[in-house]
């Protein structure tokens, strides 16, 4: 080959042909906020994030180191498993839900990446190009950008402080009936609002009527601070209309990527053979040493110690959007969980206010990409549960100056 011909430029690459789901896959807008938010001089009020210095980071540690010692040299701690996951740990769940009233068995119980696996699932196995997926407005971004990217449509309900409105939902269902319904029922992100008890057993009682799947995402439904516990749609139905899923990600630590599903039988099988084909199974250490840690673990007392520490964060943000925040802000009260809702005065654009504040060195994210529809420009969500107290204050001072600036 001549030395011309080596020098000469190549050809572009050819153009990608992808499939036609991805043109409706988005890019989630928290994962590129978070990283503006990374830069240490950001007081990022922006991720879904629990605070890491009250991870349980000693008893976790011992419990991996406890999971080699006692394991022949770590050997099937490190090996392939069962996709339905790591038999005591599922038992674990299945134990502590049912005590919670949830009367739930091991197998019943599918052990995924994260709860967002179950996401995944639930729509890889339910939803078909077309379907009708029923939401709040506003929902969970990374929700519908899960079903989106089946290729689903949605229909919204209204909500307010007592969550999804089940009139509207009837209303609704009058003129089309969904494959499923999507809904969080404690401290709802992005809104920080409980579905109240006489909606829950509305919600179940029209799923029943008209025959669809409810899949209930509960990660927050142990951080209460305030109030009293409300049952499960899970433990409401008797007619196996709801699917749910929770997580170890708020509670013990998000790096152990755990969550589970849970549901009736006959949909335990195929989002089984679904995980089958995504990831054969859930890392088996992490199964093996969590299940090891909850076996002498407090972990009833773990929450019971959080509590406090995030009801004091989330007063600390509600006292400073009350001292810093123009006239015309509004925003949510949490009962618990780990975020609140903000509606800025009339004509401001959360988006617009975004890079303003960044120049501030404070973060949020924008509430427009959690609604499946109508986009709302004039919202934004607040996380509470990552920030002490004087941090918290400090930040909503400077994001009450960048609001007032805009007005």
């Amino acid at each position: 080959m001549s030395a011309d011909a080596m020098s000469a430029p190549l050809p572009p690459p050819p153009a990608y042909r992808l499939s036609q789901r991805m043109s409706r896959m988005k890019t989630s807008a928290v994962r590129e906020i978070l990283k503006i938010a990374e830069r240490p001089d950001i007081l990022s009020f922006a991720g879904g994030l629990p605070a890491p210095e009250l991870f349980p980071k000693d008893a976790i540690a011992q419990a991996f180191a406890e999971t080699f010692a006692s394991d022949a040299d770590g050997r099937s701690a490190l090996q392939y498993s069962t996709t339905e996951g790591f038999a005591p740990l599922r038992e674990w769940i299945a134990g502590h839900l049912s005590r919670k009233g949830t009367n739930v068995h091991a197998d019943q119980v599918l052990i995924t990446s994260g709860s967002q696996q179950g996401l995944d699932l639930a729509g890889k196995v339910l939803l078909d190009p077309g379907d009708l997926v029923v939401v709040e407005d506003p929902s969970y971004l990374a929700a519908l950008q899960t079903f989106g990217g089946y290729e689903v449509e949605f229909a919204t309900v209204r909500s307010d402080d007592a969550g999804m409105d089940t009139d509207d939902l009837a209303a609704l269902l009058k003129k089309r009936v969904p494959k499923l319904l999507y809904v969080i029922p404690n401290f709802q992100n992005p809104k920080g609002t409980t579905l109240s008890l006489e909606r829950r057993k509305a919600l179940v009682r029209l799923a029943q009527e008209h025959r669809f799947i409810i899949l209930e995402d509960d990660p927050y439904g142990e951080l209460r601070f305030k109030g009293v516990h409300l049952p499960s749609l899970a433990s409401l139905d008797d007619q196996g209309v709801v699917l749910s899923l929770s997580t170890f990600s708020k509670t013990l630590a998000p790096g152990l990527r755990l969550g589970w599903v849970t549901g009736p039988k006959a949909l335990l099988k195929p989002l089984t053979i679904a995980k089958q084909a995504t990831d054969l199974h859930t890392a088996t250490l992490a199964q093996r040493a969590t299940a090891r840690l909850l076996e002498t673990f407090d972990y009833t007392g773990h929450i019971q110690a959080l509590m406090p520490i995030y009801a004091q964060r989330a007063t600390a943000m509600l006292s400073a959007l009350e001292a810093h925040m123009p006239q015309g802000t509004k925003w949510t009260r949490p009962d618990g969980g780990m975020f609140l809702w903000v509606e800025l005065p009339q004509g401001l654009d959360a988006a617009t206010l975004l890079p303003r504040a960044v120049e501030q060195k404070v973060a949020f994210v924008p509430g427009a990409p959690f609604f499946a529809n109508d986009q709302k420009p004039q919202f934004m969500r607040l996380n509470y549960s990552n920030r002490p107290p004087e941090l918290i204050v400090e930040g909503m001072k400077r994001l009450g100056s960048v609001i007032s600036d805009a007005l």
